[in-house]
């Protein structure tokens, strides 16, 4: 019902909407700068046949224009060629340890560390600093050295601590 409605207010009076927009003035082309509507006056004082040259139909182009057709197709498909300059796909390798499950585990780029190998390296480095050196970290994990000294400076891993209560209220017994 809205849909009817809609629709007569839409097509009201269209015809004589349509025809006000028509004759209505078309937009014209932006005002000229002062200098430059001088400078191309001068220009054409100069050198009145450029007018001519401008204004003239040319049948040479145009019959060259005619000439020209144009025919559309589908792009076809990007097919791979193999080249030298084509990256290979990463060495991997396997995670560290043998703890993790091994079924949801994947192979890893050179270069790159898990989540867990992450977590389990910062603890190693936290429990035991002379022994897990960014050095070692680097060519376990095969790591750039400077990577692993920026992880082993700002990152740590999660540590905590539980505080004994010393001022423990007594209970209340009941009466």
């Amino acid at each position: 019902m809205g849909a009817r409605v809609s629709r007569v207010f839409r097509n009201f009076n269209l015809e004589n909407r349509a025809e006000r927009e028509i004759s209505k003035a078309k937009p014209f082309a932006a005002p000229m700068h002062p200098t430059t509507k001088s400078l191309i006056l001068e220009e054409i004082n100069r050198h009145p046949e450029l007018e001519e040259i401008v204004k003239r139909k040319d049948d040479k182009l145009l019959t060259l224009l005619k000439e020209v057709y144009v025919d559309s197709k589908d792009p076809v498909p990007h097919v791979r060629v193999k080249d030298a300059n084509i990256p290979h796909p990463p060495e991997l390798r396997l995670l560290k340890g043998n703890h993790f499950n091994l079924m949801t585990s994947q192979n890893i780029p050179k270069g790159k560390i898990s989540v867990i190998e992450a977590l389990t390296l910062l603890n190693n480095h936290k429990l035991s600093p002379e022994t897990w050196t960014a050095e070692k970290i680097a060519q376990e994990y095969y790591l750039e050295l400077k990577d692993v000294k920026s992880l082993l400076m700002f990152f740590v891993a999660f540590d905590v601590k539980i505080f004994p209560d010393n001022n423990k209220k007594k209970a209340i017994s009941s009466k």
